[in-house]
């Protein structure tokens, strides 16, 4: 016996009440939170040059997959990310929030992000263009893939050593 997989669609409001939790667990250091978001199949990208670069061919600030992912909020837990230590006080804004396409249980996403860090050195904004692909596993929302791509990438980049 054969069972129809049914899907629907992914409700904006839904998308956004999603990426509004993934910013407050990343602004308040909430990793092990923010570490569970992320599907098991999910790519992290921040490039360090152009956006549309190969990633698997040219260097970036960050192109993690689901292990490195791991790896990395462990990391944040040792105590020994010296460049976090104190943490940075952060205070995100997501918005200019759009459904680009939607394929059965994917959804991409679009959106802007200001970034504000504050740290001993004193304030840094952070702007990007983001985009998530969204994966419906259960009654879940679950990252598939990340990309940020930094507004001012093009100058010297201050320590990015924070989740962004």
């Amino acid at each position: 016996m054969v069972t129809a997989h049914t899907t629907t669609a992914i409700p904006l409001e839904e998308v956004e009440r999603f990426l509004y939790k993934e910013a407050r667990f990343a602004d308040t250091h909430s990793y092990d939170d923010w570490e569970a978001l992320w599907a098991d199949d999910a790519v992290y990208w921040v490039p360090a040059q152009a956006d549309d670069i190969d990633p698997t061919m040219q260097m970036s600030i960050i192109f993690d997959n689901r292990a490195r992912i791991g790896t990395r909020v462990r990391q944040f837990h040792t105590g020994k990310r010296h460049a976090q230590t104190p943490p940075s006080r952060l205070c995100r804004s997501v918005t200019n929030i759009e459904l680009l396409e939607q394929d059965g249980d994917e959804v991409l996403v679009a959106s802007n992000v200001l970034i504000v860090e504050s740290r001993e050195r004193g304030t840094q904004l952070w702007a990007a263009r983001c985009e998530h692909r969204l994966r419906r596993e259960g009654d879940d929302l679950r990252l598939v893939t990340k990309k940020v791509m930094l507004v001012d990438i093009d100058r010297a980049v201050y320590t990015l050593a924070f989740i962004v």
